[in-house]
């Protein structure tokens, strides 16, 4: 695989910040993460678009990805898409439609998902659902190309043809 990767893992929940709810998925994420790099940030931060613009700011460069969970959704206070977007250079659309794919494989609810992903910088940023079932299933389907589009981020310019490893199962 190469270099292990650095993260941060950054949970969007009101009520994870206040104390009132145990995050669950920050957790899940950082464990699942363990055989690819070291989460050097972890934080529950509010439902708020400019605590999360700041955040992920202040994250870039940093870390080789972000991965946020929580606030995808449709309730008014779910903002993190609208932060990531003013915060990224460009979207990475494929990483999202990945994941909303997957998740239709088991529930209609996952095309309400307004997750993205894209770069910053050098870093780049995908948005989780904020569910454990939806972190799960969005990770299984995007963890293994993170080493490669950290790769391309940072400048690497060898050839992206697919290899036989690289294709999803059955193909």
């Amino acid at each position: 695989m190469g270099r292990k990767l650095s993260f941060g893992v950054l949970t969007m929940s009101d009520k994870g910040f206040a104390g009132q709810r145990e995050d669950l998925s920050g957790p899940a994420i950082i464990e699942r993460l363990k055989d690819f790099g070291d989460v050097i940030h972890y934080e529950v931060l509010p439902d708020d678009k400019e605590v999360i613009k700041a955040k992920l700011q202040e994250l870039s460069n940093k870390v080789d990805v972000i991965i946020t969970t929580g606030g995808t959704g449709l309730s008014p206070r779910d903002v993190t898409p609208e932060a990531t977007m003013e915060v990224i250079d460009r979207q990475i659309p494929g990483i999202a439609e990945a994941m909303r794919l997957a998740g239709l494989q088991n529930t209609l609810h996952a095309m309400l998902s307004r997750a993205i992903a894209g770069q910053k910088g050098s870093t780049l940023i995908v948005n989780l659902p904020g569910s454990l079932k939806a972190v799960d299933e969005g990770l299984q389907v995007i963890i293994h190309v993170l080493p490669h589009a950290v790769q391309k981020i940072k400048g690497d310019p060898t050839d992206c043809g697919i290899m036989d490893q690289d294709r999803p199962q059955g193909k």
